[in-house]
C-alpha cells in the first residue's frame, strides 16, 4: 500500500508543480524549440525513473547498444503494464513520442504533457482519423522524432507473456513510410509491479530487452509485406531469451 500511495502522490505534485514550468517551456519553445523539448524529455525521465524507484522495480537492460542516438527510430514493444511506458521511456537517448488510445486525450495535466512531448493520440475504432494520426507520426519520424507504438492494441492479459495477439500490420507503417529502423523491446515482468494484484504496487523484477535494428527496406519482399509478424516474431523469440535467465 504505500509504494501505491508515494507512487502516486509524486505523480500528483509532479503535475500540478510542473504547470508554470510548463508555461515557461512553452515561451523558450518559441525561440528555442528543440532545447525546449530536450528539457522536457529530460524531466519527464527524472520523473519516470523516480516513479520506477519509489515502486521498488529492479531493471535489467540487455541490448541497449542496438539503441541509434544519431536518428529517429521506430519503438515497438509488447504490452503487459501501464509501466511498460514508464521503462521504456526513461531510457529514451532523443526526443521520443508515444502512440497512446485516444481516451488519453482526455486525462487532465497528464495529456498536456503528452501532447508537448509529441504523443499522438490513436482511435482505433476510427479508421480515418487512425491513418490520420499515423500519418503525423510518419512527419514526426522524417523531423527527427522518435515514436513508439505497442502494436498489439491493448495490454496483454494473459497468463503466459509469450500469450501475444497478432500485432496490427497498420502500426509499421510509420516505420514502412519513413525507412527508419525499427527497434524491437521485449519486456518481461512489468504486469508483476501493478497490474497483477490491482490496486497495489509491489517490487518486482523487470527485464527490457532491445533487439538488433530491422530495416525495412533489407527484408525480402513477403516480410515487407508482414512487418508486424516479422517484428513480432523478433520480439518473441527475446521473450523466450528473458525467460531462460536466471532469476535472482
Amino acid at each position: 500500500m504505500i509504494r501505491l500511495f508515494l507512487v502516486a502522490l509524486f505523480l500528483i505534485l509532479y503535475l500540478l508543480i510542473s504547470l508554470p514550468i510548463l508555461a515557461i517551456e512553452w515561451l523558450i519553445a518559441r525561440k528555442y524549440q528543440y532545447a525546449a523539448d530536450i528539457s522536457r524529455l529530460r524531466m519527464v525521465q527524472w520523473a519516470f525513473k523516480v516513479i520506477l524507484f519509489l515502486s521498488g522495480t529492479r531493471l535489467t537492460v540487455i541490448g541497449e547498444e542496438h539503441v541509434p542516438t544519431d536518428r529517429a527510430v521506430l519503438y515497438v514493444g509488447n504490452h503487459r503494464s501501464f509501466f511498460d511506458i514508464v521503462i521504456t521511456y526513461a531510457r529514451c537517448p532523443r526526443l521520443t513520442g508515444y502512440i497512446a488510445k485516444a481516451s488519453m486525450k482526455n486525462v487532465p495535466l497528464l495529456s498536456l504533457w503528452m501532447k508537448r512531448l509529441y504523443c499522438l493520440f490513436l482511435d482505433r475504432d476510427n479508421i480515418k482519423e487512425g491513418l490520420k494520426t499515423i500519418l503525423i507520426g510518419i512527419e514526426q519520424i522524417k523531423r527527427g522524432v522518435s515514436m513508439c507504438i505497442f502494436p498489439e492494441g491493448t495490454r496483454g492479459e494473459g497468463i503466459d507473456e509469450l500469450d501475444m495477439p497478432p500485432f496490427k500490420e497498420g502500426s509499421l507503417k510509420m516505420a514502412e513510410k519513413t525507412g527508419c529502423p525499427i527497434i524491437p523491446m521485449a519486456l518481461t515482468g512489468t504486469a508483476d509491479i501493478f497490474e497483477k494484484h490491482l490496486p497495489w504496487i509491489r517490487s518486482a523484477r523487470v527485464t527490457l530487452q532491445y533487439g538488433e535494428p530491422i530495416y525495412p527496406k533489407e527484408l525480402a519482399k513477403e516480410d515487407q509485406k508482414r512487418l508486424g509478424n516479422y517484428t513480432q516474431k523478433k520480439i518473441l523469440e527475446m521473450l523466450k531469451q528473458s525467460s531462460e535467465l536466471p532469476q535472482s
